[in-house]
């Protein structure tokens, strides 16, 4: 499984970002950057221009982190079935969140139907963006394009906050699909690795959950990769 850990690096592709989604409502219309983008494409303030980078590094390291996921998962697959590649989401996954969290950054996967109930259960801004995503799927927006940005404070500070939605692929339905079209070997090793799993009943293009990135907002000038 080491393997697993480093083969992920060789995966690493760079990305043009799209538009920001703006289709999002609610308390999101409160949202500083939201607001920004619709008013102008040039930055105003030194604190604009900050944050449209913080814009951009987040949308690369989501793209990032999702195709060097995707792609070690999808060679697992072929190499040792569903059983075998469990151990990419359990290992490879939080590897690369902590080699992304760094310098006032924090990088995780987060879902409502969570698999890894410790790493994976939403904050409760990040339950209201999730939910919004859904919603945003049953009016027929395309989930790929689903993100999300806002300024938030709380008890730690000020943080420049991302979501991007994370579709439910073909490929990630033999381990997320619907429980009686799991096999039963990969249910039973599901069943010893995440007890308290919730992450089953998932279809092809559905919300699985969401890339979730924050920068710790103050002191920090610059986006450290």
């Amino acid at each position: 499984m080491l393997g697993l850990v480093m083969d992920y690096r060789r995966h690493r592709q760079n990305y043009r970002g799209d538009r920001l989604n703006k289709t999002l409502d609610g308390f999101f219309q409160k949202s500083f950057l939201a607001a920004f983008m619709l008013a102008s494409a040039v930055p105003a303030t030194a604190a604009d221009a900050e944050h449209l980078k913080y814009l951009d590094e987040s949308r690369k390291t989501a793209q990032e982190f999702m195709q060097t996921l995707g792609g070690t998962l999808k060679k697992q697959l072929e190499l040792g079935g569903a059983e075998s590649a469990i151990g990419v989401c359990k290992q490879v996954a939080p590897a690369l969140a902590s080699e992304y969290s760094k310098n006032g950054r924090v990088v995780k996967r987060v879902s409502l139907k969570a698999r890894n109930v410790t790493q994976g259960t939403p904050d409760a801004w990040e339950s209201d963006v999730l939910n919004s995503f859904e919603l945003g799927q049953q009016q027929g927006k395309p989930v790929a394009e689903m993100e999300f940005t806002q300024i938030t404070t709380d008890a730690d500070g000020r943080w420049f906050r991302y979501m991007k939605a994370i579709p439910t692929q073909a490929m990630c339905l033999q381990c997320h699909g619907q429980s009686a079209d799991i096999s039963p070997n990969v249910r039973k090793l599901l069943l010893q690795e995440y007890p308290e799993d919730k992450a089953v009943g998932f279809s092809a293009g559905q919300v699985r959950g969401a890339m979730s990135i924050k920068y710790q907002l103050g002191n920090q000038s610059s986006v450290n990769r």
